[in-house]
């Protein structure tokens, strides 16, 4: 259960970081020295903390270089694509997207009211949104197995689902309409209290 929550208080970190382009502090040393305090001092569990962090930070450091670049706005014009989002109502609302950002992200810098009770830690169905063209789903990446166990738990679940935080902005889908069903299913994640919009 720690190093559950170690984990996603990890990527939470990584994310608020990426956000103040604080890109050079995700080095393993310093995500190592700030997270020493929660071990225990026996050599077993020192031992066994250290094989965990090399392995996660080894494994996950380049997610914080990945988030720090596509936010990175020093002056590089990111390419952005077209995306609309159909509101409940039936409102279409045009934003433009760098390419690489989630479209949960984006819905969320974009004042769009679509939930991500978990923060894209893929445990829960409230970014789920409805492709609605096929020929667009058809350009998407077959969602995974986790994915697809969320999607399970959605309210209003389509032929052309899926979870927000797992579609990511690309060329090829420029253009795509997403619409955001009317309802969501909000299952306690972890004891995780979601923030309003």
């Amino acid at each position: 259960m720690f190093f559950h929550r170690l984990s996603r208080l990890g990527c939470r970190i990584a994310k608020e970081l990426s956000r103040e382009r604080h890109f050079s502090v995700c080095g393993r040393r310093i995500l190592q020295r700030s997270y020493g305090h929660y071990l225990q001092s026996s050599a077993a569990t020192q031992t066994q903390s250290r094989n965990f962090q090399q392995a996660f930070f080894s494994n996950n450091y380049n997610l914080c270089t990945s988030f720090s670049t596509s936010s990175d706005k020093s002056g590089e014009e990111t390419e952005k694509i077209n995306v609309i989002f159909v509101d409940k109502d039936g409102e279409e609302i045009h934003i433009k997207v760098p390419v690489g950002m989630n479209i949960l992200e984006a819905a969320h810098e974009n004042d769009i009211e679509l939930e991500g009770a978990c923060e894209c830690s893929l445990a829960c169905s409230t970014c789920h949104v409805i492709v609605m063209d096929t020929e667009y789903y058809n350009k998407l990446e077959e969602p995974t197995d986790e994915e697809n166990d969320m999607l399970d738990l959605a309210f209003a679940l389509t032929e052309t689902s899926r979870l927000g935080c797992q579609v990511i902005a690309k060329p090829e889908i420029d253009g795509i309409r997403l619409a955001i069903p009317s309802a969501t299913r909000n299952f306690a994640v972890d004891g995780f209290v979601p923030k309003p919009h």
